[in-house]
């Protein structure tokens, strides 16, 4: 962690932080007001999370992370670009989710690249299961949405396959597939090296079903 992360986590998290524990966030008081509420999990260093909050003054953006770096490099952008309707979470996100956000108060969840956990003796330990999809669609409102973006084309399939057959959910593509990037997710400067050496990116869409 540099120095500067470091004052941010100190200094800045009063103003944007949020903290961890069991009873039910106040997202309205927390925000200062009543509008859609974006969640992302995992925002890694932020960069993304900060361009689409910078974007879309209209929406109050709440990221959870775990990695203090990235955290403190994140504070220091919002503070930078002054965004009043951006919080933090430091803390573990499927934690946050069952006891902190209440079902059906998410209008759009989040989650670009996730550790994908290649080796098949270890696909046990991905984030996205079944069980983890249930729980989002709990804290989805009607018609909100689900963004998922990975790199790892296995990782990819596997979560188009369990998405397509569980129960409340809508691909947006209308192929059933894979949608292309939605203009509102900025590539990150990792998905634009990867790109330049051929990578590809899968992105999902899906909908809580009405």
């Amino acid at each position: 962690m540099t120095r500067a992360q470091h004052r941010a986590l100190t200094d800045l998290w009063e103003r944007f932080g949020i903290e961890s524990g069991n009873a039910p966030l106040p997202i309205v008081e927390l925000f200062g007001r009543q509008a859609p509420l974006m969640v992302e999990i995992g925002f890694g260093d932020g960069e993304s999370l900060v361009a689409m909050a910078s974007a879309d003054p209209e929406v109050n953006y709440l990221g959870i992370e775990v990695h203090h770096p990235g955290i403190g490099h994140l504070l220091l952008r919002a503070e930078e670009l002054g965004l009043t309707h951006l919080r933090v979470m430091r803390a573990d996100a499927v934690e946050v989710l069952e006891r902190q956000l209440p079902d059906e108060s998410i209008d759009r969840i989040q989650i670009f690249f996730p550790d994908p956990w290649p080796k098949a003796r270890h696909h046990k330990r991905r984030l996205i299961q079944g069980s983890f999809i249930e729980l989002l669609a709990r804290k989805l409102k009607s018609a909100g949405q689900l963004h998922i973006a990975t790199d790892c084309e296995d990782y990819a399939r596997s979560i188009l396959d369990l998405l397509n057959v569980a129960p409340g959910w809508v691909n947006m593509a209308s192929d059933h597939g894979f949608t292309p990037r939605p203009a509102y997710r900025p590539p990150t400067k990792f998905e634009q090296r990867g790109r330049r050496l051929g990578h590809e990116v899968w992105d999902l869409l899906f909908m809580r079903r009405k």
